[in-house]
């Protein structure tokens, strides 16, 4: 059984292909058409996961969207009903948008099948459904808590669940406008930055402020009843008429005038975003506490937008009575095409569980003949290494800052070692120098470290693993000054955790640089730059390498370097030209 999985009614539009449970490619369209959190039709996308999985259109048995656009209509009308001077703007929100969304897919499902008797059956799965559902389908447990928090998903902000096996159970859920997502999409706004974009900066810039200064006024905006329900205090906010505009004049009169974009940030602004990320984790961990009081699972599972705030995520680690969280690696809108895909295949079609979402490396691989055609095609000069790994340590050692390209592209949000920019987080100056030569961002933003899961202990203060970068922790009071670079001004890290098996060469050169240093640890971001989507292709390597501050590439087995870094390239060895 085939099942292509989409999602394109939101922002970050995927396409993904499950053959018999196996999800055998996933990947953003925005890795393809290079405009970042793409909302258009994923036929890129689409057209590359059947090239990864080696099928053709005539092969796929059912699609599964994730929307479906009738589902809570009449809370909607309601809602309409209540506030008739919102009339155009929500037809246009949930009506002509959702025309305009079913008009691109059955005219691609036309132009390939030329009507619905001759193609696969299509299917539309609940937003929130393709978020907490279908997570639990494909997370390490077969009894858990679901929870399921976001801007809002055919009118429902936040879906919580209990799954066991195969049986998945709704227990309560919370409407727009009554929102954490949107809530939080407020303080983004006010702080300068660009709401359902840069919600991850707000997150970053919290810990410069003091989260007591406003804490007690932005609590009282947001409270969780006894079933885990939201209910906000929307004086102060404007995103309840649908409006582009978040905040009321209320809010403005309460805490001061907004940050406007490009504009120093004021302490208010810092203490801001400080209190409303607390209020964010505060309510968060009842709805935890409730929804382990109904369920006694063991194990969370969380979903949606905001489940991608990983200090939110490391905070139910350590506080909440459930003994760990599984956040897919695409836990957004992203991974809806994911979700919906086995929502279909285990929640509707009934069929065994069988597969556990613990590789997020589901994208595109290149070959080194791949590689090397480009390098030659743009005559660059490179040198090939049989120890490539070894290579970039010594790199690194020496405080390099290389672009790392290696095997499939992982899915999400967070580079894990596939598309990577490296560095070593020894070096104190390495945070300034990476924000304002490579990613021409803002300085306050921390970068993350990547460590092989055996030393995770030695540095660092979390429990359970982090293979996705979804769960910030404390780095061990002994080791803040060992990794600078990686260590925010609160002594938290966004940590990763890196198994052999999972990424045999990632874990290679932070072995290899550890085995140098005695730090198996390495700073990890993104390979783009700010404004850009990852990476995809050796081309868009290339013209990230040679358009940044960074010194050396490091591409399959090929290395290229920077005369200007000091990296003169190296003349070939009698072996290495024979190998290339």
């Amino acid at each position: 059984m085939v099942i292509l999985g989409l999602n394109y009614y939101f922002h970050d539009s995927t396409a993904c292909i499950v053959v018999d449970g196996q999800l055998v490619a996933a990947i953003e369209e925005e890795r393809l058409n290079r405009d970042k959190h793409t909302r258009v039709f994923p036929q890129k996308a689409i057209d590359r996961c059947l090239k990864i999985a080696g099928i053709g259109y005539g092969d796929i048995d059912h699609i599964a969207i994730s929307i479906k656009p009738t589902h809570n209509l009449g809370k909607k009308l309601g809602y309409l009903a209540s506030r008739l001077g919102i009339f155009k703007t929500f037809v246009n929100h949930e009506f002509v948008h959702a025309y305009n969304k079913q008009k691109a897919f059955w005219g691609w499902y036309k132009y390939h099948y030329q009507k619905k008797g001759n193609g696969p059956e299509v299917h539309l799965i609940p937003h929130h459904y393709s978020h907490a559902p279908g997570s639990f389908y494909v997370s390490p447990y077969r009894e858990a808590a679901l929870l399921g928090i976001d801007g809002s998903g055919e009118w429902a902000t936040t879906w919580l669940g209990y799954g066991k096996e195969n049986e998945i159970k709704c227990l309560g859920e919370t409407f727009f406008p009554h929102s954490l997502g949107s809530f939080y999409e407020a303080v983004t706004q006010f702080c300068g930055f660009r709401t359902s974009y840069d919600e991850g900066k707000t997150m970053g810039l919290a810990p410069m402020g003091n989260a007591s200064t406003f804490y007690e006024q932005v609590s009282d905006m947001v409270r969780v009843d006894a079933n885990g329900r939201l209910h906000f205090d929307l004086s102060y906010f404007n995103f309840q008429n649908m409006h582009w505009q978040r905040l009321s004049p209320k809010f403005y009169e309460t805490f001061g005038p907004a940050r406007k974009h490009g504009e120093d940030f004021q302490q208010h602004h810092k203490d801001m975003a400080a209190a409303f990320q607390r209020v964010l984790e505060d309510r968060v961990l009842e709805i935890c506490d409730i929804l382990h009081a109904k369920t006694q699972a063991e194990y969370l599972v969380i979903s949606g937008g905001v489940s991608l705030n990983s200090v939110m995520n490391g905070r139910i680690v350590r506080e909440s009575k459930f003994r760990d969280v599984y956040v897919m690696p695409a836990a957004g809108d992203n991974g809806t095409a994911i979700g919906a895909a086995y929502y279909l295949y285990n929640g509707i079609f009934g069929k065994p569980r069988n597969f556990v979402h613990m590789d997020p490396y589901v994208g595109t691989a290149y070959t080194n003949e791949e590689i090397e055609k480009v390098l030659k095609g743009a005559k660059l000069q490179y040198t090939h290494h049989d120890d490539i790994c070894g290579a970039a340590a010594e790199l690194l050692e020496r405080g390099k800052i290389i672009g790392w390209f290696q095997g499939k592209m992982e899915i999400g949000p967070r580079a894990l070692g596939s598309r990577s920019i490296l560095a070593n987080p020894a070096f104190p100056d390495m945070k300034d120098k990476i924000n304002a030569e490579v990613k021409f961002r803002e300085a306050y933003r921390p970068f993350a470290p990547s460590a092989i899961v055996e030393a995770k202990d030695e540095f660092f203060d979390l429990a359970v693993e982090a293979p996705f970068m979804l769960k910030v922790c404390n780095v061990l009071p002994d080791k803040i000054d060992v990794i600078p670079a990686v260590t925010h001004v609160d002594g938290s890290a966004r940590l990763q955790t890196v198994r052999k098996e999972l990424h045999p060469r990632y874990y290679e050169v932070i072995q290899k640089l550890g085995k140098k240093t005695g730090v198996p640890v390495v700073l990890n971001t993104s390979f783009n730059i700010q404004g850009e989507p990852v990476v995809e292709s050796p081309q868009d390597a290339v013209r990230c390498f040679y358009s940044t501050g960074l010194d050396a590439l490091v591409i399959g087995n090929f290395l290229l370097a920077k005369a200007s870094a000091g990296l003169e390239p190296q003349a070939l060895t009698k072996q290495e030209a024979d190998a290339v």
